[in-house]
């Protein structure tokens, strides 16, 4: 029994190994816009302006 248990470890070891290091991933078309609209850059807003004053203070 402790080979069998040992023989799967190995195995499950192996499979882990193959997909995370060897297997390139296929890009698929919702990957590629998910890509791309990481890499854009992102608009900046300054909200600053819109924060109301302090309690006490006239604008």
């Amino acid at each position: 029994m402790p080979y069998l248990f040992g023989g799967l470890v190995l195995l499950n070891a192996l499979a882990l190994g193959y997909f995370l290091f060897v297997k390139q991933p296929s890009t698929t078309q919702s990957l590629q816009e998910a890509q791309a609209q990481i890499t854009q850059p992102l608009s900046f807003t300054n909200s600053a302006e819109h924060i109301p004053p302090p309690i006490g203070t006239k604008k």
